[in-house]
């Protein structure tokens, strides 16, 4: 590895985390993890393997690439598109035996077609939106919606969902009527004999605060990777960070008092100081909200990035840090730190963690621990 940024990741926190959850949960309750967006940032293939080895039954991705490439990567275990396909995906949704949403009547009939053309069945889940305004039929529609899927050959209803948009809030009352009209909607379907064995709503913000919407299954996202949705949701269950990010030093200067630096010279220094300037910038995925804000340990010691983030580059003030050197190890998320966890990074710059995680960019290194 010639270039010395790349990002860490634990796989046994990952293990550890649905472990958490399934204490939680129980047995009979299936669990979902989301692995879509390369694992929030920390690699779909060896994140998915993680989930698996501790315990999760589904796979869930956004779209029908990253089904297809766990496929491909040999994994044999139910996969699951949560978001919406085109009626021309059928095929493929068929021949990877990938499971779809059905969120109109349109792929419903083209993968009932694909799957009678192949001489096999598909599975899918109907989505319902209870609240969140995105995909989904309309709650007065699901029954006649049921009833239509139903009727088609090659389908079979395994499953009826909704999903939660502030289950992370300290304001409990939309989630508590989201569930109240879901139970409805699940006993509406059942009570027409179509049976539908899975019926899931809870994403981490539910499954922290909201055990009576466990159903039949959960869908945990962020918590799977360490963080919690939210400062306000309950912190029910133990989780721990999987990701560090780290540099190197690869230069060090003796700047005088009142230099400037970077890009727009928005940092001047406040006396004589070492600085050091480390391979990582916004291409990375560090974003360049973190100039003049940001902070990382070198040695230990708690030192600020100074200046403006550059796409390739940033400097760090190492005047406090006895000895450092060209090559030290610095490391700019997680490793431990509080200050540095995710959830920190992402208040500082007025965004959450699911973002910091996701914006870590492929020509990152990802080294993987504890597999």
């Amino acid at each position: 590895m010639q270039r010395p940024t790349y990002a860490e990741v634990d796989l046994s926190a990952i293990r550890d985390n649905i472990t958490a959850i399934r204490r939680r949960v129980g047995a009979g309750v299936k669990i979902m993890p989301a692995v879509k967006a390369n694992g929030y940032g920390h690699g779909a293939i060896q994140t998915s393997r993680a989930c698996i080895d501790g315990g999760a039954d589904v796979l869930c991705v956004a779209c029908l690439e990253e089904a297809i490439e766990l496929r491909e990567a040999g994994f044999d275990e139910p996969i699951m598109i949560v978001g919406c396909a085109l009626p021309s995906a059928a095929g493929d949704l068929v021949h990877y035996k990938i499971i779809a949403t059905v969120c109109d009547m349109g792929l419903a009939k083209a993968i009932s077609i694909a799957a009678v053309k192949q001489g096999t069945s598909a599975n899918v889940h109907i989505k319902i939106d209870t609240g969140m305004g995105r995909i989904g039929f309309r709650p007065d529609k699901c029954v006649e919606i049921a009833r239509e899927v139903y009727a088609l050959p090659g389908l079979s209803i395994e499953g009826v969902f909704t999903h939660f948009p502030c289950s992370d809030e300290a304001d409990r009352s939309f989630t508590h009527a989201q569930i109240e009209l879901f139970k409805s909607i699940v006993e509406g379907v059942r009570s027409a004999g179509i049976n539908v064995p899975i019926a899931h709503a809870s994403n981490s913000g539910g499954i922290l605060a909201f055990p009576e919407a466990d159903f039949d299954a959960v869908r945990p996202g962020i918590m799977i990777y360490g963080a919690y949705p939210s400062q306000e949701v309950i912190k029910s269950i133990p989780i721990r960070e999987a990701l560090t990010l780290k540099s190197q030093i690869v230069f060090l200067k003796e700047v005088e008092r009142g230099a400037t630096l970077s890009y727009g010279r928005t940092f001047a220094a406040k006396r004589l100081s070492n600085i050091a300037t480390l391979p990582i910038g916004y291409a990375d995925g560090y974003s360049r909200m973190l100039s003049n804000k940001g902070e990382a340990a070198v040695r230990g010691k708690r030192v600020p990035v100074v200046g403006r983030v550059c796409m390739d580059q940033i400097l760090i003030d190492v005047t406090d840090v006895p000895g450092a050197a060209l090559g030290d190890d610095v490391t700019l998320y997680g490793g431990g730190y509080d200050y540095l966890s995710v959830t920190n990074i992402a208040n500082m710059i007025g965004t959450i963690s699911y973002e910091v995680f996701c914006n870590i960019s492929q020509r990152v290194p990802r080294i993987y621990l504890n597999a």
